[in-house]
Parts: structure tokens; sequence; C-alpha cells
């Protein structure tokens, strides 16, 4: 194992991202296991922090670990020794803390048991699949045609060319599938040609940017998007809900009412 972890993750100079990768999960399930015992009011657990009433987010401390590890990191010039991999565990730590009220960030308002909130759970568990896949050595396509030097791949300048092109139209359809709400299409497009090509000539998901813009309510495409969504996209997010609930908890309360919406025009209008 030792030798193994020597020769695959430091000679490689993965340490930092290995560090990064492991306090980030770690710092997720631990915030999950804190939130979730304090939503069942176990006495024995410390609790949210309220001085002086106010209470203070998860994601406030997170801000403050990636601030020290990331100033330390960029200040350590040796990559493969225990100082860095502190500072990358500290910033991996402090990014699951702040990922994990993603919902709140996005939406300026504490949504985090309710439907809007499993937004962060999603963001977190992208963040740890890209994490992993360049842990594992996986580079986006394309990644050698544009890095200089003798990391270049060995070939005419038309192969080349030709090759970084093909990069290019691979990211923009994974842009275009990002658009069209296929997040994990469009991220593992990324890594694997051809995938988010295809996605992105597919229909795009109902209530996506790319379906409010090009399939107007009522047309033959927007009934297709609808059929397509309950049929093959609506089970699928069942099963990965399932599997989010039995990690961070159910996300089953009401979203908070926005004061500011809820009030009547009619009553200003009296009122003026």
């Amino acid at each position: 194992m030792v030798e193994w972890f020597g020769s695959s993750v430091v000679a490689t100079g993965r340490l930092p991202l290995f560090s990064f990768f492991v306090a980030f999960v770690a710092g997720f399930l631990l915030i999950r296991m804190s939130v979730r015992l304090i939503r069942a009011r176990v006495r024995w657990w410390p609790g949210n922090v309220r001085p002086g009433g106010l209470h203070i987010h998860h994601v406030v401390f997170g801000v403050g670990f990636m601030m020290i590890g990331g100033v330390a990191a960029l200040l350590i010039p040796d990559r493969t020794g225990v100082p860095i991999a502190v500072a990358a565990a500290l910033f991996g730590f402090g990014s699951a803390l702040v990922l994990d009220e993603f919902a709140l960030i996005l939406h300026l308002r504490d949504v985090y048991w309710t439907e809007q909130g499993r937004a962060s759970v999603d963001a977190v568990f992208v963040a740890i699949a890209l994490t992993g896949l360049l842990l594992t050595g996986v580079r986006p396509f394309g990644w050698e045609q544009f890095q200089p030097g003798p990391g270049q791949p060995v070939g005419g300048q038309g192969v080349q060319f030709a090759l970084m092109a093909l990069s290019l139209v691979n990211l923009a359809g994974s842009v275009v599938s990002l658009l069209k709400g296929k997040i994990w299409t469009g991220l593992i497009g990324v890594f694997l040609p051809a995938v988010s090509i295809i996605a992105a000539v597919r229909l795009a998901v109902p209530g996506s940017p790319w379906a409010r813009w090009r399939y107007p309510t009522g047309s033959a495409k927007w009934h297709q998007a609808l059929r397509r969504d309950r049929r093959i996209r609506r089970p699928l997010i069942r099963a990965k809900i399932r599997v989010q609930e039995l990690i961070a908890g159910r996300h089953d309360l009401e979203p908070p009412v926005d004061a500011a919406a809820a009030v009547d025009p009619r009553t200003l209008t009296r009122a003026g």
C-alpha cells in the first residue's frame, strides 16, 4: 500500500489532489452527520452555532478553511511534502462545507431541507465525481493538444489541428448539453468524446434554459421533451434521490415564503 501510494500518488504529483479529495469527502460526510443529528434533536450533539442568537451557517466556516488552505498552498514551494498536503486538505474540507450549502448561496435564503436544497447534494456529487476522475489520471479530451512542450502527441500539424478542432467541438457539445439540462452527460462528455455531442443533438430537459429558449409551450418538441422526461429521466431521478437521501437525509420541508413575493399587490394599490 505504501509503495502504491508513493508511485501512484506522490510520484505523479497528485498528493495535493488526493488530500483535497479525501478531506472533501470526509468533510461532507461529517457535516451531513452533524446536521442530521441537529435535525433529530439529539441532546448530546452540540447543535448549531448561535452566538448572540445569530445562526452562523457552516458555509461561513467553509470559506475560512478555504482561505487558509488556499493562501497556504500559494506560499508552499514544495508540491510533494506534508505542508502542501495539509493545505490541500484544509481547502478540500472548506470546499465541502461551502458546497453543502450551495443552494443557500444560489437562492440567498435557507432552503437546506427543502426540495431546492437538493441542489447542494447534486453539487457535492458532481465535485466528487470530477475530482475522482482527475485523481485517477483521466484528463479532459484534447488536454494534450493544448499543452506546450514535449507532452504533445506525435503527429503532423494537420493531425494536431484536427484533434484540436475535435476537442473544441466536443467542448461546445458539453456546453450545449449543460444548457439542455443534461448535467452528468455534459460533464462526462468533457472526458469522453462523442458523449456530449450525442447529448447535445438530442432533446433538452423540460425547464432547462435551452427548452425555455427553443421549445415554445405546446409545440411538438415541447410535448416530446415532456414525454421523454416522464418515461426515462424521472425514474432515474427518483433512484438518484433515494441514494442521496440515504446519505444526506430527506429534503421534505416546504420552502420558506419570500416576504416580498407574498405581498398582495392589491393591498399596495389601495395603500397608494
